[in-house]
């Protein structure tokens, strides 16, 4: 039989970094919440966190950079909402961000993840940071935190 490799939920012993846009604050706060309340209750000392704010959402990957290239972060999360307006800006703010993000992940080995909603309109970017939809800011920690566990996983023999 395979062998088969699951991350789990426990953060004990896993420093965590959240990264959240300003722009769209009334959502980032709410994605900063579900995500702080989510790695406390997966286990992880608030002191092992650090919170960053940047000016917007184009902004999350040169940070994530940084901190990842620390090694003092066992994963980073990045949050932020880019809602249509009435140009196409917010789809080119959008690509770079999750781009970025992805590609800070993919370089320094650290798990980055991507809370960055992108949505039509404000309605829906409340549905998905605490209401009807659930919080993406939450999701994106707990991702954080299984990739943490299934990384240490395969690097321990």
């Amino acid at each position: 039989m395979s062998t088969q490799i699951k991350g789990d939920h426990q953060g004990t012993n896993m420093r965590v970094a959240i990264i959240a846009a300003r722009f769209n604050e009334f959502i980032s706060q709410r994605l900063l919440d579900g995500a702080l309340e989510t790695l406390i209750h997966q286990g992880i000392d608030e002191q092992d966190t650090i919170i960053i704010w940047v000016p917007g959402s184009f902004e999350l990957p040169v940070v994530a950079r940084t901190l990842a290239e620390s090694n003092h972060w066992d994963a980073i999360v990045c949050l932020g909402a880019v809602v249509r307006g009435q140009t196409t800006h917010h789809e080119h703010v959008g690509r770079e961000a999750a781009a970025g993000i992805a590609a800070v992940a993919r370089e320094t080995g650290i798990p980055v993840t991507l809370g960055v909603l992108t949505t039509e309109n404000m309605e829906q970017a409340v549905e998905r940071s605490g209401g009807r939809l659930g919080n993406r800011g939450a999701d994106a920690a707990l991702a954080a935190i299984e990739t943490v566990n299934l990384l240490r996983q395969i690097k321990t023999p």
